[in-house]
């Protein structure tokens, strides 16, 4: 595995180191060492899935509060998405700002994203299957959120081919006050 720091402190883009041969290839996408050695958090005490039919599908901006922050390592295995950090640490040097990467299926990548990050995509394809090792359990009262298009973070989405799908639950967050 190869980590290629962002921008935003501790978020980092982990590519595979790929073995192949005549049967394809082999690669580790996972190493608690190795996340460790860089200061991430190498717990992985839960693992989820979703599976977004619609190209242009938006989820996020997710987060859960203090003390249940959740690191997390997203991997997109079916199509693509544009995936988005946005860091809401006050006592960070990048607070509200955002970084954003293509993961898909095709590149291999990852992005880890770590607690107190806010957390979305967009999807670029039709039949996303995204997977994300969770450094904490979901706590369903400690769910957060912020608005998609908060003016306050100014996230540059790929534009959209149609209507963007997005839940009402995720249209109803608020903007982001700090």
């Amino acid at each position: 595995m190869r980590f290629d720091p962002t921008p935003l402190p501790g978020v980092w883009v982990v590519e595979l180191d790929l073995l192949g041969d005549e049967r394809g290839w082999f690669a580790r996408t996972f190493d608690a060492e190795e996340f460790e050695s860089r200061g991430l958090n190498p717990a992985v005490v839960q693992c989820n899935a979703s599976f977004n039919a619609r190209r242009d599908t938006v989820r996020g901006m997710h987060y859960q509060a203090d003390p249940h922050g959740e690191s997390k390592l997203v991997r997109c295995v079916r199509g693509a998405i544009f995936d988005v950090a946005v860091d809401l640490r006050p006592d960070s040097g990048a607070f509200l700002r955002w970084h954003g990467v293509e993961l898909s299926a095709e590149n291999r990548r990852g992005l880890y994203i770590p607690a107190r990050l806010a957390h979305g995509f967009q999807t670029l394809t039709d039949d996303c299957e995204v997977l994300y090792q969770m450094g904490q359990r979901y706590v369903p009262e400690a769910a957060r959120g912020v608005r998609w298009d908060d003016p306050a973070f100014g996230i540059e989405w790929p534009d959209a081919s149609a209507d963007r799908t997005i839940s009402e639950k995720d249209r109803a967050y608020p903007d982001f006050v700090h």
